[in-house]
């Protein structure tokens, strides 16, 4: 029998599925009700997230190992679904958590009224991510991408405007696209070789026929295509900077970890098919995710220097951060060593809560008097909602002091991050990568000293952009506070206090990181682990 604390694995897709599931049921008009159950919800979830990494860690109660399994239906390995945890996901699903619980609190001063179903919405969205880091096969990543995908197309048009509806529809054009290239991609693997377990295929592509190979390459490059397209990769992105500007404040808050989920999807299936282990097929791959990755940075860098509003220069943003990772993970299967990769894991989580803080800042560093209350009081107009019918209508909050002061050192703190100046985490990830690829003796000095300049030169081009943003918000300005309520400002904080613990704490965090990138090198904890996975109530040799 199976004790309630194995059971743990599935929480953080059972919590969103039944809180969005059950707010359905809610009269629209009961939103605080819903802020305050999704709250809970994003809380919960937070809360085991951290305890899954502390037992990959091997500080849990009962000691921990480095991954955990969960056989859904009790079937063995590979016929059935399984959920995998190790430090990969285990971060991922922190992270997620992570930046959760500020975009649900940042939407309870007023942009969860814009329209129906916005906290359902979200908690199917975190329902979709969390599946997705922690799926152990093809076919059910599939499934947790398609959830994450319709939660998504939901949120982007939440609200209305002829830009966000024709940005919408835009996204889920090209989302629909990826997702038939994914299950095209899906359909060659199984047809080859029989099975969709990640595990299974990494013990199988090592001993593929010659005539098969090419077959399988042919199909994992589709797989990656879709993927690909959804971490933002040049030529791949230019629909991403149009559609998350044009997302209210929370949602794009959350889809800064959208772009993550291709970069996961594409280092977890590289590093454990295409790894040294792999044969023939070993560093399959490697110099098109590097070159995708550096020209993806290069067209981030120059899409910062090019915005003129905030929203679109922090969506290029996200294609910097995304660029770096997918370079590097280049980088880690064509042989440059697990140190580059603990860099790029340390950046990844760095880059992404300041994208996200960034993207919350953007409504209260260019408000206007009265430009909110004007926004949803034409939105409830065009709902046909009267704000007097219902008492949770109204703002949640009070305005803080200091404004400016407040939204000043909260820009200050995510422009340091991102443009890497020391001595914020920002710098501390590149540093770790940039010394790294430098020592790496596999890497071609060409490539390797490209990609330096690339990165430098993107945070150079950072801190010109968001100065310059600075500059305009902060000291043109004509010196009145804007009013904004601490539901706003808050969410803010604790981004930023986030990333000033990272900093405190990076010792132990590039520690984590380390061991991670150690043990996406060595698949054989993750290939063994899997395929060896007990049955409830089944010892071996019979029942």
């Amino acid at each position: 029998m199976m004790a309630l604390s194995d059971h743990l694995i599935m929480a953080p897709i059972l919590i969103p599925f039944f809180a969005g599931a059950l707010m359905l049921l809610y009269d629209d008009r009961r939103r605080r009700a819903k802020l305050v159950i999704s709250l809970a919800a994003a809380l919960a979830m937070l809360a085991v997230s951290f305890e899954l990494l502390n037992r990959v860690k091997g500080t849990g109660p009962s000691g921990g190992t480095e991954i955990g399994f969960y056989l859904l239906g009790n079937w063995a390995v590979p016929y059935g679904i399984v959920l995998v945890i190790d430090r990969l996901s285990a971060m991922m699903l922190v992270l997620t958590g992570l930046l959760a619980v500020p975009a649900i609190l940042y939407s309870g001063a007023g942009w969860h009224r814009q329209g129906q179903h916005f906290q359902s919405m979200f908690q199917f969205l975190l329902m979709g991510l969390n599946g997705a880091f922690l799926t152990g096969d093809l076919f059910n990543l599939f499934v947790f991408f398609e959830v994450l995908l319709a939660a998504s197309y939901g949120l982007l048009l939440h609200g209305s405007g002829q830009f966000r509806v024709r940005a919408g529809l835009h996204y889920i054009a090209i989302n629909l696209a990826a997702s038939l290239l994914f299950l095209i991609g899906v359909s060659l693997i199984y047809g080859v070789t029989g099975t969709l377990n990640m595990a299974h295929l990494a013990t199988l592509i090592p001993g593929l026929q010659d005539a098969d190979r090419p077959l399988v390459h042919a199909a994992i490059a589709v797989l990656a295509l879709a993927f690909l397209v959804k971490a933002g990769v040049w030529p791949l992105s230019f629909w991403l900077p149009t559609a998350y500007m044009a997302a209210s404040a929370p949602v794009a808050a959350m889809f800064a970890i959208m772009t993550k989920v291709g970069v996961y999807t594409i280092l977890r299936l590289s590093m454990l098919l295409f790894g040294s282990e792999a044969g023939a097929s070993a560093g399959f791959g490697a110099w098109v995710l590097v070159g995708g990755g550096m020209a993806t940075l290069a067209y981030g860098m120059l899409g910062v220097l090019a915005s003129q509003g905030l929203g679109r220069m922090a969506a290029h943003l996200v294609l910097v951060s995304s660029g770096t990772v997918l370079a590097v993970t280049g980088f880690a299967l064509a042989g440059a060593g697990p140190g580059v990769l603990s860099g790029a894991l340390y950046y990844l989580v760095s880059s992404t809560l300041a994208t996200s803080a960034l993207f919350l800042l953007i409504e209260p560093m260019s408000r206007e008097e009265g430009g909110i209350a004007a926004m949803l009081a034409l939105t409830a107009d065009a709902y046909g909602l009267d704000p007097s019918d219902e008492d949770d209508e109204a703002e949640v909050g009070f305005a803080i002091p200091g404004t400016l002061t407040v939204l000043g050192l909260s820009f200050g703190i995510c422009l340091l991050v991102l443009a890497g100046m020391p001595p914020l985490s920002g710098f501390l990830g590149k540093l770790a990568m940039l010394a790294s690829i430098l020592g790496a003796g596999a890497l071609p000095p060409a490539v390797a000293w490209g990609f330096v300049a690339l990165l430098v030169l993107s945070g150079l081009a950072t801190m010109i952009g968001l100065v310059r943003i600075g500059i305009q918000t902060f000291w043109a300005s004509d010196g009145v506070s804007p009013r904004v309520l601490a539901l706003e400002v808050a969410p803010v904080l604790v981004l930023v206090a986030m990333m000033v613990l990272l900093t405190v704490k990076a010792q132990e965090t590039i520690r984590y990181t380390s061991a991670t990138a150690q043990a996406l090198h060595d698949r054989s904890v993750y290939v063994e682990g899997v395929l060896s996975a007990p049955r409830v109530g089944v010892v071996e040799g019979g029942q």
